[in-house]
């Protein structure tokens, strides 16, 4: 009786925060932009919760240059930023070829496009930073691309269900961590485009301790180890917030890897590579990363000298 119960608040907080989606999608988006700014303004006061853990980790990055006060007023624009895209994600599900131009701009597309003419499939190097998810909407709709996304189940499956709602939207597949390598191998294969997320703590025996933002981070080193086994282009791709309201999605060009022969070494100089690429998007737009996250929760057990 209990496991009913459950089962059927569980469809019932779906159900509502699917209508609370689809209301939200009706709000003009710069309108919703500036609900968003007051929203976040208010929650940014205050320095509990995950407005605390963000706190904690501009005060890890940013303490020796940033005084106290600044800091604040940091994490205070951070939480504005992500109130906004409350307001922006559901439109997603309004997304068009008509209205694209008024959400995202793209350049250098040509980096992009000349990656997958290659035929290999193309990695997609991205994080919790700009509007990761709108961004991932306006790609494949822009491309008209086949997507794989690799995405870690949220713990509660209503929320998961309309995740997976809005992300499948346009077509794309989203497959959790696990599986994730077999599935890889496939889209290589299928010349798909595959978006991997690089900026979450993972534990040790997934990852390598190489550098982020300062500190030694463990970081996946799976996007190294099937690129250089592989061949597949890795693209960096990153959207940052612009004053106009729109995102600028930005392509580099493909990630020139490391290949010198040593397994171990290489996965590591990539691994640290691709940090490096997407520090410096942070170190531009601070506000617009997902400092909530706890970046740096494992630590080495044991460190040593590099010879």
């Amino acid at each position: 009786m209990r496991l009913e119960k459950n089962e059927m608040l569980s469809v019932a907080i779906g159900r509502v925060l699917n209508a609370l989606v689809d209301l939200l999608g009706f709000i003009p988006i710069r309108l919703g932009q500036y609900l968003g700014r007051l929203l976040g303004g208010f929650l940014g006061i205050a320095a509990v919760g995950p407005m605390k853990s963000s706190l904690d980790g501009l005060r890890m990055v940013f303490g020796d240059r940033m005084s106290e006060k600044d800091l604040k007023k940091l994490n205070r624009r951070v939480v504005i930023h992500f109130a906004q895209m409350l307001f922006e994600v559901p439109h997603v599900l309004r997304l068009n070829m008509r209205n694209l131009h008024r959400y995202v701009y793209f350049e250098n597309e040509k980096a992009f496009t000349d990656a997958l003419a290659k035929g290999k499939g193309c990695f997609i190097l991205t994080g919790h930073f700009g509007n990761w998810e709108f961004m991932s909407a306006a790609i494949t709709l822009r491309f008209q691309t086949d997507g794989i996304a690799v995405a870690r189940p949220v713990d509660f499956a209503p929320a998961e269900e309309l995740l997976t709602r809005l992300r499948t939207h346009f077509g794309t597949e989203i497959i959790p961590k696990k599986k994730a390598m077999k599935k890889l191998l496939m889209g290589i294969r299928k010349n798909k485009t595959m978006g991997i997320l690089l900026d979450q703590n993972v534990d040790w025996y997934e990852g390598v301790f190489v550098p982020f933002l300062g500190k030694l981070a463990c970081t996946n080193k799976g996007l190294a180890l099937i690129a250089m086994k592989t061949g597949a282009p890795v693209i960096p791709v990153f959207s940052a917030r612009q004053p106009d309201g729109r995102y600028r999605v930005v392509f580099e060009n493909a990630v020139e890897l490391v290949h010198t022969g040593s397994k171990l070494s290489d996965t590591e100089e990539n691994t640290a590579l691709f940090n490096r690429i997407f520090e410096k998007y942070i170190y531009w737009y601070p506000e617009q990363w997902f400092w909530f996250h706890k970046r740096w929760k494992t630590r080495p057990s044991c460190p040593f000298p590099r010879q």
